[in-house]
């Protein structure tokens, strides 16, 4: 009897350590987005198909806008393939910025998308909307919802701890999916109990889920070429990492900060002056405790640079100046 005990708790707890690594496989980044790839291409299938035999414009344009997502799922995984190689001959710094292409890419197509969709429910307004036939788009469509917003919520979750800029677009397209999705239900509802006097609600609310997309397809390439600019990150980002080097023990002052945006992380360098009479070794320790300092206050903070200085003859610690 004893040994069947034994048995059931090594069962036991073997299934708790299947189960656990299948959780952290599912809440990587990859494994969110495999996931979102596998719910898109089967919504994707069944809002086109039964757009088309319900002769549904919404539904039909809820369908692309997932198709977009599904393409952008490809380009995601990709993309966190590609970033995640460590430096090379060729790129010695890294390729983070990949990941950034890849949110300008997911900008792009859902702006593309959102142009589609627009222009096919202008067209069916010009031609007159046909009636709706049956209630199923409706049903297809508030089924969407709930499925599209969980991927929103465990998507933004993961970019989140990432600090992966394409997983957090590609966690919005899910959101505006299941946004486009609600209005969708609305207009179908409205076209299908209100007749055929209300048909022209399905094409109507398609062209208002167009000008939601074009928003926020408009915020993700924004976001995207600012780190491709160099964009500086948030006041409130600097004002803490510059905390942080000031309470660095034996900084006198610093000046030259510098930090930007690359793939959702963060790199800076800074000029950092100390006693002029310590030893190159003793420099180098603060050097490294100011990297350590940084870190610990910022997660995000991926690569610190730290120049050494002499603080000036009179002791006086410059004050910090962003150049």
């Amino acid at each position: 009897m004893g040994s069947g005990i034994g048995a059931g708790r090594a069962y036991n707890a073997w299934m708790a350590k299947a189960a656990g690594e299948t959780s952290r496989r599912i809440l990587s980044p990859s494994g969110v987005t495999w996931a979102g790839l596998a719910v898109n291409g089967v919504l994707m299938a069944l809002k086109m198909v039964v757009g088309t035999v319900c002769a549904s414009q919404t539904l039909l344009a809820d369908g692309l806008h997932t198709a977009s997502d599904l393409v952008t799922d490809v380009a995601v995984l990709a993309g966190l393939r590609m970033s995640s190689q460590p430096a090379d001959e060729a790129h010695r710094y890294g390729h983070r910025r990949i990941s950034t292409m890849v949110a300008l890419l997911v900008g792009a197509a859902l702006l593309a998308a959102a142009g589609w969709i627009a222009y096919r429910a202008v067209s069916a307004l010009r031609v007159g909307a046909g009636p709706v036939r049956g209630s199923l788009p409706l049903w297809v469509a508030l089924a969407s919802v709930p499925m599209k917003e969980a991927l929103y919520q465990v998507t933004r979750l993961v970019g989140r701890r990432a600090g992966d800029l394409s997983l957090l677009a590609n966690a919005w397209h899910h959101r505006s999916d299941a946004v486009s999705s609600i209005a969708a239900s609305a207009g179908l509802a409205g076209a299908l109990f209100g007749g055929p006097a209300w048909a022209f609600l399905d094409p109507l609310t398609a062209i208002a889920l167009s000008a939601f997309l074009l928003t926020a397809a408009g915020k993700i390439i924004v976001q995207s070429a600012s780190e491709l600019v160099d964009r500086a990150p948030g006041a409130g980002t600097l004002a803490g990492i510059e905390h942080a080097v000031a309470g660095t023990r034996n900084v006198r002052g610093f000046h030259a900060f510098r930090a930007r945006r690359v793939g959702g992380k963060v790199e800076m360098d800074i000029h950092v002056q100390v006693d002029p009479d310590l030893t190159v070794r003793e420099g180098h320790d603060i050097a490294t405790a100011v990297k350590d300092q940084v870190r610990r206050a910022d997660e995000d903070v991926v690569e610190v640079i730290v120049h050494i200085e002499p603080a000036e003859d009179d002791g006086r610690p410059t004050g910090p100046a962003r150049r």
